[in-house]
């Protein structure tokens, strides 16, 4: 990072720093299934950016996905049966 990003950093008490930014790039890092499993510890912030921002993408698609089926599965269960699964995804 520049010197004048990290001196306004540590000039304004609000602001994150360069460490907090640091901890927080390593602790997504470790929740990416993808990136957990590689032997490099070194791995620079933006690809880690990246691979958050494709895996939040692939959840959203298997969540989309699921939720079809769900709706399929629904939509071919008897009204009963419909009910009482829609009362327990509402709580």
């Amino acid at each position: 990072m520049s010197s004048r990003r990290s001196r306004s950093r540590a000039s304004a008490p609000s602001m994150i720093t360069d460490d907090q930014i640091n901890d927080l790039v390593s602790k997504l890092h470790q929740l990416l299934p993808e990136m957990r499993n590689r032997c490099s510890d070194k791995v620079s912030a933006a690809r880690v950016l990246q691979e958050t921002c494709s895996y939040i993408k692939s959840l959203h698609r298997e969540v989309d996905d699921l939720s079809e089926r769900l709706s399929v599965l629904l939509d071919n269960t008897d009204s009963t049966q419909a009910s009482i699964i829609r009362s327990l995804l509402m709580q």
